[in-house]
């Protein structure tokens, strides 16, 4: 059981945005080659292919904060010496879990409210708190992923090694 659960730890956005792009491109081919060949297309394509983007952006959101790829400005580090460069991340992961703590209260309001009105999707009809729990969803693992980050920075402080640097976005 252990193992499933690091495998997930490891790998599980990386999964979850792997099936959702394979979905997105998949129904937009099929949409394009219905619409251009065929004259038809469905109600139902556009509207499921956009409400996965939302749930890609979200998940990918998640999956930037536990690879350290999120965006940031790289030549503080260059100038700081490389015992401050952990407490500068330390101190960006601490209040970035603030704001996403308050982003994930409001995000719940929305959400309740959407399910106490009955909000329907245009094309298919069915309840928006499906698609609005995207928001929260996605707020839920991006904190998940800075406790680990936290509690991993916070260590290597105690043990004096050196921290985990992240992921560039180009290099």
């Amino acid at each position: 059981m252990k193992k499933i659960i690091a495998y997930l730890d490891e790998n599980g956005e990386r999964w979850m945005l792997l099936a959702l792009y394979g979905y997105i491109v998949t129904v937009v081919f099929v949409e394009v080659i219905r619409r251009f060949v065929l004259q038809y297309s469905s109600y139902w394509g556009e509207e499921t292919a956009r409400y996965a983007f939302i749930y890609l952006v979200w998940i990918g959101a998640a999956a930037a904060v536990k690879d350290r790829a999120h965006l940031r400005i790289d030549i503080i580090f260059t100038i700081l010496p490389d015992r401050w460069t952990v407490y500068v991340y330390l101190i960006g992961d601490i209040l970035t879990v603030v704001f996403a703590c308050f982003a994930l209260y409001w995000s719940l309001g929305n959400l309740g409210v959407t399910i106490k009105f009955d909000a329907l999707t245009h094309g298919l009809r069915i309840n928006q708190a499906w698609f609005i729990f995207a928001v929260p969803f996605g707020f839920s693992l991006i904190l998940i992923r800075l406790i680990q980050s936290i509690r991993e920075d916070i260590a290597n402080i105690i043990a004096g090694r050196e921290m985990r640097p992240g992921r560039k976005l180009f290099e």
